[in-house]
C-alpha cells in the first residue's frame, strides 16, 4: 500500500510537468492558456502552427506517462496502476498551473504504452481509423477511450483493466464539452476552424 501510494504521488508529480506551457514559453509562442481553447496539452500547440513544439510537447506528454508507470511497475501491478492513475490527473490537474491542463490523451497512450504496448497499439489504431472516418480529433479519442479497456481485457490483468475503466471515465470527464458540441453537432473537424 505504501508502494502504491508513494507512486500515486510520484505520478501525479511528473504527470503535473506542463509541458505544453514549458516548450511554448521556450520557442516564444506566448502562454499557450491563451491561445485556441485554453488547455495545456499537444493538440492546442498544434495551433500555434509550429511543429516542432508541437512534436515536443507530444514526446514529453506520452514520457511523463510512460516514465511514471515504468518506474512504479518495477515494484507491481498496484503501484504501477498507482502511478497510471496519478500521472492522468497531474496532467489534468496540474498543480503548477493552478490545476487547470490538458485533457490527457497523450499522457494515457504513454501509459497503455507501459502497462501493454498491444493495448496502446490497438487503442492508437481505433484512434487513426476513427480520424479517417469521422475527421474529428476529440470523437476520436473518445471512441478509442472506450476501445481501450475491452482492449485490456485481453491482454492486462484485472488491475491493468479496473485502471483502464477509470482512465477511460476520465477522458469523457475532460471531454464534456466536446461531448456538449458533439451533441449539438457543433464539434469542428480537423482543419475547420471553430464556429
Amino acid at each position: 500500500m505504501l508502494d502504491a501510494l508513494l507512486a500515486l504521488a510520484g505520478g501525479y508529480l511528473l504527470g503535473s510537468i506542463p509541458f505544453a506551457y514549458i516548450v511554448t514559453q521556450a520557442f516564444g509562442l506566448g502562454d499557450i492558456r491563451q491561445v485556441g481553447s485554453g488547455n495545456v496539452g499537444t493538440t492546442n500547440v498544434l495551433r500555434t502552427g509550429n511543429k516542432l513544439a508541437t512534436a515536443l510537447t507530444l514526446v514529453g506528454d506520452v514520457g511523463k506517462g510512460v516514465v511514471a508507470v515504468l518506474v512504479a511497475k518495477q515494484f507491481g501491478d498496484m503501484p504501477a496502476v498507482a502511478a497510471a492513475l496519478g500521472a492522468f490527473a497531474g496532467h489534468i490537474f496540474p498543480v503548477w498551473l493552478n490545476f487547470k491542463g490538458g485533457k490527457g490523451v497523450a499522457t494515457c497512450l504513454g501509459i497503455l504504452a507501459v502497462l501493454s504496448w498491444p493495448v496502446a497499439a490497438l487503442s492508437f489504431g481505433t484512434w487513426l481509423a476513427s480520424v479517417a472516418i469521422t475527421r474529428i480529433s476529440s470523437l476520436s479519442a473518445l471512441v478509442a477511450a472506450v476501445a481501450a479497456p475491452i482492449f485490456m481485457a485481453f491482454f492486462g490483468p484485472w488491475l491493468y483493466t479496473a485502471g483502464s475503466v477509470i482512465l477511460a471515465a476520465l477522458v469523457f470527464v475532460t471531454h464534456r464539452e466536446n461531448i456538449a458540441r458533439l451533441m449539438k453537432g457543433e464539434e469542428p473537424r480537423i482543419g475547420q476552424k471553430k464556429a
